[in-house]
């Protein structure tokens, strides 16, 4: 940018100092909506990441960002400028970002999609249909890496998949630095039938090394750039053109897949195959995706997990093709971030996508194809998901059907329903089918209350039992405040066949109640003490578990934290069960306590880390319990993290530990080109896992791919698994 292209510059550096010296907090809650207009001009934007188009020196900037974090209600401490100008294809936003310490920018990555937490960054938020709920989500940062999102629910799901095609560049010189971002407007959605448009709109600036978090819509330190329902208005915009939306995107791939652990039929040796994704906007608010032999080689493996408990392990889905949209598909739990309940939304899901196309270890089944239609029509949300299995080996083909309808009412509430059917196809073992069906319910209440409720049942052949589960949830934070309590009851004939339940035949009640207050106190961002208690019975209210948690979370100004914890725990254990090492827990009744202690690092710095400390009590033994990681950013293009997660464990007369050790690299070559190599070592398994992955994005959304997997029995039973796979897309829009 030329020294003359915008006046003010330093007054501009220096508003933010005098402004805040000066100017009293604001509340973010009771703050007017800003408003701003967008330009049309009729020459198009160069994006090169310099303000220096003619079009620029014409726009009044859009300032005076307000922090949400650390210091809520006041100035932001770097001015942030942006103007917003369109032509016929495309939404232009410039935004310089000044900083009066540039050297210091926090750049982890240059990846598509990278860690938006632990970056600088630049961020635009868009309500299209100004339903102030739904959105689109552009962040962008120093380095020129994107990340792009879908916003549902008014932030209660997101679609971190989604991909849009757009163009950005940045620029960095001594006062800060620049973003110049082109939307075309077939990338975003609208009604192309309205001809002057207002769109919901906010933007975001964050300077990681400050843990600061300003935005142009002022939100408290609750919330994000996604909460729509608080984002301010953008007008300006008339006689916009929709594209088709219409996209093919064929692959082709060649590769070998060997190893003893792989279902029979799967072992290939070499192979070949193609196939094809197609995206179609059936109208400006409803995609259909349709996919013929759908391949997922690309996905990074699943990381090992040690079992120390008697019940079923989470693994989250990672399958580009699923994770797209996956928030539309959501049933049940609260998904509200401002409660303590993240552990408990692991624990209940009506609609689990890794039963499709995955066996119970993980291994990947064949799926033909399927199809996708997800969007809002007459006023509902809705999700049709159809999926088909091929035969393979004992495993029979299968059908998989996702139906989920969603509806606002009045803003404040949202009802739903959600079925599901799992049938058999062809001859193999298994029963014929199993349906699952539930309506949930969420309602907010002065904006610090939420309710949230389900109700599902399942059925299948030769099922018995209760076939019912249920759950009401309140949760109210405020200021001060923040407590939830919650009571769930699972059938013991409950079992929905595509979703996920770690524990059945139970009746669960749950509360916490804490205070966050910010007190002044050097280094300190907030303090939250808190007490859990959840308490666990049979349908017959026989007490299996019990557990009260007393703790002290503390939040530091640099983004790190502190927190302690002690445990006080009942276990009555009906059956015996087998842990790692062998040792045996035997049928009886556990009193115990455990003392925990975790600290995290900025990840804003160079080197960064945690560790975490717990010993106590353990099924009538003793654990001791050591979490560690450290993280190098050696630079923006490279970055190492290594992690180790140990065990030392007393039971049953016997002494034994449990280790997973973990080493990733990830190299940035440059914003399309990326690799990336994980190793992992299980002890409780005897299992090395070595995963490493090459990303060269030789045109938008299109990828050639180089992914070598390999899975090892450390006790001798040599190669699990070995796959080496090539693999090209490319994307053809009309």
């Amino acid at each position: 940018m030329s020294r003359s292209a915008i006046p003010g510059i330093a007054a501009a550096a220096l508003w933010p100092v005098l402004a805040a010296a000066q100017t009293p907090a604001i509340n973010p809650q009771a703050a007017p909506r800003p408003r701003a207009t967008a330009v049309r001009i009729h020459t198009p934007i160069v994006v090169d990441g310099v303000l220096e188009d003619e079009a620029w020196r014409a726009v009044e900037p859009l300032s005076g960002f307000i922090q949400s974090k650390p210091q809520t209600g006041r100035p932001a401490s770097e001015s942030t400028e942006v103007r917003i100008v369109y032509d016929d294809q495309n939404l232009y936003i410039g935004a310089f970002c000044f900083d009066s310490e540039p050297e210091k920018l926090v750049v982890p990555s240059l990846e598509q999609d990278f860690d938006s937490v632990n970056s600088d960054i630049f961020g635009i938020t868009l309500d299209t249909f100004l339903d102030r709920r739904n959105g689109f989500m552009f962040l962008v940062n120093p380095g020129g890496a994107m990340k792009d999102v879908q916003i549902f629910d008014d932030s209660r799901s997101e679609n971190q998949a989604w991909e849009g095609a757009l163009h950005v560049r940045t620029h960095r010189d001594a006062r800060g630095w620049s973003v110049e971002l082109a939307i075309p407007f077939t990338t975003l959605r609208f009604d192309p039938s309205v001809r002057e448009h207002v769109w919901g709109m906010n933007l975001l600036r964050r300077i990681r090394r400050k843990n600061e978090d300003s935005f142009w819509a002022p939100l408290d330190r609750r919330h994000q750039i996604h909460r729509m329902s608080r984002a301010g208005l953008l007008d300006g915009l008339t006689d916009l053109r929709a594209g088709r939306n219409f996209w093919l995107k064929p692959y082709v791939l060649g590769g070998s897949t060997t190893g003893a652990a792989l279902p029979p039929g799967i072992d290939r040796g070499g192979d070949f195959d193609g196939g094809l994704d197609l995206k179609y906007g059936v109208t400006p608010q409803l995609t259909l995706d349709l996919t013929l032999r759908t391949d997922f080689s690309q996905v990074e493996v699943d990381q090992e997990q040690v079992n120390l408990t008697r019940f079923s392990l989470f693994f989250p889905e990672k399958r580009d093709f699923f994770v797209e949209n996956s928030g539309t598909f959501s049933f049940g739990d609260l998904t509200e971030r401002n409660y303590r309940l993240g552990a408990t939304l692991q624990d209940f899901s009506l609609f689990h996508s890794r039963r499709i196309g995955l066996t119970p270890s993980g291994q990947p089944l064949p799926i033909l194809g399927g199809a996708r239609l997800t969007g809002k029509a007459a006023g509902f949300q809705v999700g049709l998901l159809n999926m088909q299995t091929e035969a393979r080996g004992s495993w029979p083909a299968e059908n998989f059907t996702v139906l989920r309808l969603r509806r606002n009412v009045r803003g404040r509430a949202d009802v739903g329903f959600l079925l599901t059917n799992r049938q058999k196809t062809s001859e193999g073992p298994g029963v014929a089918y199993n349906r699952s069906f539930g309506v949930d319910a969420n309602v907010r209440f002065l904006n610090n209350l939420i309710v949230n409720t389900y109700a599902a049942a399942t059925a299948q052949p030769g099922l018995t039992g209760d076939k019912g589960a249920g759950r009401v949830t309140v949760g109210w934070r405020d200021r001060l405040w923040n407590a939830a309590a919650f009571v769930k009851q699972v059938g013991d004939g409950f079992r929905p066949a595509m979703g996920f339940v770690r524990r059945g035949s139970m009746r669960q009640h749950y509360a916490t109640v804490g205070i966050h207050p910010q007190p002044s106190i050097r280094f300190v961002q907030e303090v939250n003490p808190y007490v859990e208690m959840d308490y666990i019975t049979d349908l017959n209210s026989v007490l299996e578990t019990r557990t009260v948690n007393y703790g002290l979370d503390t939040q530091f100004l640099d983004g790190g934290s502190l927190e302690v914890e002690y445990r006080d725990a009942f276990e009555r254990v009906f059956q015996p069960f087998r842990v790692s090492g062998n040792a045996t827990v035997r049928a009886g009744d556990y009193d115990f306590g455990q003392l925990g202690v975790a600290y995290r690092s900025s990840a804003g710095r160079r080197f960064s880390g945690r560790a975490g400390l717990s010993t106590g009590g353990y099924f009538g033994g003793e654990k001791t319990t050591l979490n560690a990681s450290l993280a190098w950013r050696a630079r923006p293009q490279l970055a190492f993290d290594l992690s180790l997660d140990r065990s030392d464990i007393t039971l049953d007369g016997r002494s034994f530990s449990t280790d997973l050790i973990g080493l990733r690299a990830r190299a940035s070559l440059s914003t399309v080109f990326f690799a990336s190599g994980f190793f992992q070592y299980n002890s409780a398994a005897d299992h090395r896992v070595l995963n490493f992955r090459l990303d060269y994005i030789h045109s938008p959304l299109s990828d050639l791919f180089v992914v070598y997997t390999e899975r090892r029995d450390s006790s001798g039973g040599g190669v699990l698994e070995r796959a080496f796979t090539v693999k090209l897309t490319r994307l053809l829009a009309f």
